[in-house]
């Protein structure tokens, strides 16, 4: 007997051990591609813009390919316009000239990152599986970018360049990244910022901005900010004296609120919305779960009218040091885009 009960103890803590890491694996893989992209932004980024362009293409039954014209990708960017899936798109002026002359545009990549820091300002753009890779380095030769002497080196083009092509494309892509081994083009209007993307990345960096990405999931598109840019570019700080003075009540009835330390609002498929707030400490998550959910479904100084006007709060979970607001559109309303730029009540510090 007392032999049996040596194997079943044994038997049970090797059992426990397989669920730890069955658990630590899942956990690990079940960050999404956001959060998988985020990695390969500069750590000094203060503000991140995100599209997941095959999702976009997915929610709108959008039939696009490489041979698609510059004018089908318009009329796609349009209607991913009209549903507020492309404001944090640093593509979509470009998008028609890019699927034309170069060879890639929403149309095509998988998803889209755009970092934006004091120090410079990166896109980063996910190829899908099979992605012609010889074909657009051909394209970047003929068009004149200056060919690197390594694979995965920089391809100079220049504004100038850019501005001889036959539409508007971003500076961001005067400097170009090809990252076969990764499955990523890079580009910035700053070379030698390109150049140290590597050393820059944050990789596995845990931080406000990780657990707001990680808290908002696979989204469409989304807007983060670290806890500085959003308590200086998104909280009541720009708006006028008389707006403030109003904010600054509505605080104070609602219970106060704490700095944050990374907030992001995404887009979710099906149409809802997500807002993440991280902070220094869980309870200050939970206190602040309170306060900003009733300035989230009260007036709306600084941008006018009512928050209930533009959207339905649904649940405000706080979790660990985040909590999530659960959001709804009014039809018609533009939530990400309108509530991703400042003066934003429920996001001041």
């Amino acid at each position: 007997m007392r032999r049996r009960w040596i194997v079943l103890v044994v038997v049970a803590a090797l059992l426990g051990s397989v669920a730890v890491v069955v658990t630590w694996r899942l956990r690990a893989d079940d960050r999404s591609r956001f959060a998988e992209a985020l990695a390969l932004a500069p750590s000094t980024s203060a503000r991140l813009s995100w599209t997941d362009w095959a999702a976009v293409r997915a929610e709108l039954d959008a039939d696009l390919s490489a041979s698609s014209s510059g004018d089908e990708v318009e009329a796609f960017l349009q209607d991913a316009f009209d549903r507020d899936l492309s404001s944090t798109t640093a593509l979509d002026a470009s998008a028609p000239t890019l699927q034309d002359e170069i060879g890639f545009s929403p149309a095509t990549l998988e998803w889209e990152l755009f970092a934006q820091g004091t120090d410079g300002a990166l896109v980063l753009m996910g190829l899908p599986d099979g992605f012609d890779v010889p074909g657009l380095r051909d394209r970047l030769r003929s068009l004149g970018f200056e060919e690197p002497d390594d694979a995965d080196g920089v391809w100079l083009g220049g504004v100038d360049l850019l501005e001889g092509l036959g539409g508007p494309v971003t500076p961001e892509l005067a400097a170009l990244v090809v990252d076969e081994d990764a499955g990523v083009l890079a580009g910035s209007d700053d070379p030698d910022f390109l150049e140290q993307r590597g050393e820059l990345a944050r990789g596995d960096r845990e931080d406000g901005v990780r657990e707001v990405v990680d808290a908002v999931g696979p989204a469409l598109s989304a807007s983060v900010a670290t806890g500085d840019q959003a308590c200086s570019s998104l909280a009541m700080t720009d708006a006028d004296p008389a707006d403030r003075t109003r904010a600054t009540e509505l605080v104070e009835q609602a219970g106060g609120v704490h700095p944050v330390t990374g907030f992001a609002i995404a887009a979710q498929p099906g149409g809802d919305v997500r807002v993440a707030m991280a902070f220094e400490t869980e309870d200050q998550a939970r206190a602040d779960a309170d306060s900003r959910s009733r300035l989230a479904a009260g007036p709306a100084p600084g941008q006018g009218g009512t928050f209930p006007e533009r959207f339905e709060l649904g649940d405000v979970v706080a979790s660990g040091r985040v909590l999530t607001m659960a959001m709804t559109p009014v039809e018609g309303t533009y939530v990400v885009s309108d509530l991703s730029h400042g003066p934003v009540l429920f996001a001041t510090c």
